[in-house]
């Protein structure tokens, strides 16, 4: 690798603030707002407004499309009565 040509990486303190959870994880993303760690050591902190721990897809709280009615005014647009064949 060539010197002096890539980001300084460090440990950041990522903040979710819709989930109220913290991670501490490397990134080359810098703050001046600092927080204190569990080990005790000071870290820069990032607010982020979705994270793992608060977006739908990952704590399954999506949401369900209703299948069966939309087949329903399917058929009652197109007037089909029958079993669909598959």
């Amino acid at each position: 690798m060539k010197p002096r040509i890539h980001p300084v990486s460090r440990p950041v303190v990522f903040r979710d603030r819709a989930a109220d959870t913290a991670f501490l994880t490397r990134s080359t993303a810098d703050s001046g707002e600092r927080v204190t760690w569990e080990d005790g050591n000071t870290y820069p902190v990032i607010d982020v407004e979705t994270s793992s721990a608060s977006h739908p897809f990952y704590t399954g709280s999506r949401q369900v499309l209703d299948t069966a009615g939309r087949v329903e005014r399917f058929r009652r647009r197109y007037g089909t009565d029958e079993a669909p064949r598959g």
